[in-house]
């Protein structure tokens, strides 16, 4: 589920979702608007497994439990690497 495995396709596994996502965010946005750029992207980039919402969520978690990510007044950003090394939240 994180990663891949034989009923997990690469493409769907939930930290190659999150590296999109992460490869996307370049400045905040709100979570609909994530997901909008990141369903354009994969069509884009020839990623046609699909990836429902509740899955796209689920790679938002698995970012966030490794620190790489915050949101803050209902906009996403990636964590400042100083901050995150730092192990403050």
């Amino acid at each position: 589920m994180i990663a891949a495995t034989k009923g997990i396709a690469p493409q769907r596994s939930l930290l190659v979702v999150g590296a999109q996502i992460l490869q996307i965010l370049d400045h905040p946005m709100t979570i609909s608007q994530t997901w909008t750029r990141l369903r354009e992207w994969r069509a884009t980039n020839g990623y046609h497994a699909p990836v429902p919402f509740w899955w796209f969520v689920l790679s938002l978690d698995v970012l966030y439990a490794l620190g790489v990510i915050e949101l803050d007044r209902e906009l996403l950003s990636r964590r400042r690497a100083d901050v995150a090394s730092a192990g403050g939240r």
